[in-house]
């Protein structure tokens, strides 16, 4: 060993044993685990979301974008970002390039950890960020250039946001913007830029739309239960310590979501007269996204009404892109963006400095209305106003850019879109089966005859009357039970016919 390196090595150990508290070290370290754990979450959640044909492209492209996030922060990613040396209030510069100079020095945005450590949790923000976003390809993107993007994406919106809310010397940390865990890197940056990119991409064919359904809710459901666990990490984890702090974000982080799934679901049976699934997780996912960058600024009776809020703006969001004639499949915008912005501005009014003083290093930090700082929404307005449209903007030039390039189109063709995803871009399935008959009037596997095109869609030869002019046949299907010997197809209704067999004479 080298005496530089036995001094730096030593000089580490030392600011370790002495600058750093041990609990808070491992509590970031943990919590960025907990952060990653929200991948499989986030893969999970879409392929639920989305039919069998297809689910398993969204976990592909949910896995992969993660991969490729890693790489860009380490390579730049997060010296854009967080540079300390960079003064335009932009950008960062490349001052830290491939993690250079980052080791045991603490963070100038916060004492309590080191650099390295700090690096490491921004970077599962940034990953869950992308995951979030690469959802608007469902159904009918395809997973290369969505790589491509990705990487482009990160350098040029997700690293500007990152910067201007908290690099010291970004333009919304140096304008008091409270954003506690990125309402507008995350939850605008990954909302909005969703939107633009199913924008860019264009509407699935109509006849994908009709009688759409998620193929697996329970899948779903599990996927939202593992990002509401991730979540308490990526929240709690902003006050950079085990502090008060940390458990009230964690507190609130639980508060937004429960009733915010509660509203969503009585939202919802109020039309269907039926209790949603699907409504109580959509309505719990915006909770947790309310809570993003509010939960470690405000009290637990302000998450309270914050939940109650997000629950109902966010619901009748949905419709926004019915009347923008935007196929956000997955309803990015509504539940991540207008969530996000549903939290800064709650911070403009119920942010104190009570809560905020609980981490004991902010301790001169200043709230909103209710410290009667008045300015405070209004500067949270304008935050939400630039991160919107800069995300909107730029996220739409990238994805076109990407789309003029010969064979890095995004999106795939109508054949491949038909089939699906998995057929055409992984080459596997979520679930291995054996397919009988795509439609319930293709015959070739039932019998000799093979399978009329024509007759392939359940509507296609309708009189005025309702009523099919497909002709019936009898099929015979070897099965195990002798004494089934004929299955016959008259009106939709199968009658199974049993015929005695030599035994039973």
């Amino acid at each position: 060993m080298k005496f530089g390196e036995f001094s730096a090595t030593t000089s580490l150990l030392k600011r370790a044993s002495s600058q750093f508290d041990g609990g808070d070290v491992s509590f970031i370290i943990v919590a960025g685990a907990m952060e990653f754990f929200m991948i499989p979450g986030l893969a999970l959640l879409y392929s639920g979301l989305t039919r069998r044909k297809s689910a398993l492209s969204l976990m592909w492209v949910v896995s992969a974008s993660n991969a490729v996030c890693i790489f860009q922060w380490y390579l730049w990613g997060y010296s854009l970002a967080f540079s300390p040396t960079a003064t335009n209030g932009f950008i960062g510069n490349l001052a830290n390039f491939g993690l250079l100079n980052v080791l045991g020095d603490p963070y100038p945005g916060t004492p309590l950890i080191p650099d390295l450590l700090y690096s490491f949790y921004q970077m599962e923000f940034a990953c869950v960020t992308v995951g979030i976003l690469v959802g608007g390809i469902a159904e009918r993107g395809r997973v290369l250039p969505a790589m491509i993007f990705t990487f482009l994406w990160m350098t040029f919106v997700y690293c500007p946001l990152a910067c201007w809310a908290w690099n010291v010397n970004g333009w919304g940390f140096k304008s008091g913007v409270l954003d506690f865990a990125g309402g507008g890197p995350v939850a605008i940056g990954s909302g909005v830029a969703g939107l633009a990119y199913a924008w860019v991409l264009g509407r699935r064919q109509e006849k994908e739309l009709l009688n759409f359904r998620p193929h697996n809710m329970a899948m779903a459901n599990l996927g939202t239960y593992i990002l509401w666990f991730g979540w308490l990490g990526f929240n709690g984890g902003c006050a950079f310590g085990a502090n008060l702090r940390a458990i009230m974000a964690i507190w609130n982080s639980m508060l937004s979501p429960a009733f915010g799934g509660i509203i969503w679901c009585i939202l919802d049976y109020r039309l269907e007269r039926k209790y949603s699934m699907s409504g109580f997780r959509s309505g719990s996912t915006v909770g947790l996204v309310a809570a993003t960058p509010a939960s470690g600024y405000i009290y637990p009776w302000a998450s309270v009404a914050m939940g109650i809020v997000s629950g109902v703006v966010c619901n009748y969001a949905k419709r926004i892109k019915f009347v923008m004639g935007i196929d956000d499949a997955l309803d990015l915008f509504a539940e991540n963006a207008v969530g996000g912005i549903i939290g800064l501005l709650f911070n403009g009014i119920f942010a104190s400095r009570s809560i905020i003083a609980l981490d004991g290093i902010n301790i001169n930090a200043n709230g909103g209305w209710v410290d009667r700082n008045w300015e405070l929404l209004f500067i949270q307005f304008g935050y939400v106003c630039a991160t919107c449209g800069y995300t909107f903007v730029a996220t739409a030039i990238i994805a076109k850019a990407i789309d003029m390039i010969p064979g890095l189109h995004l999106r795939t063709m109508p054949e491949g879109e038909s089939a699906g995803l998995d057929e055409v871009e992984i080459g596997e399935f979520v679930n291995d089966y054996i397919e009988v008959r795509r439609h319930f009037y293709d015959e070739s596997t039932l019998g000799n005859q093979k399978g009329d095109p024509a007759t392939s869609d359940l509507f296609a030869n309708r009189d005025k009357d309702e009523s099919s002019n497909l002709q019936k046949h009898n099929h015979r299907l070897p099965l195990e039970d002798p004494m089934i010997q004929v299955i016959k197809e008259q009106n939709f209704k199968v009658v199974i016919e049993l015929q005695p067999t030599p035994e039973g004479l």
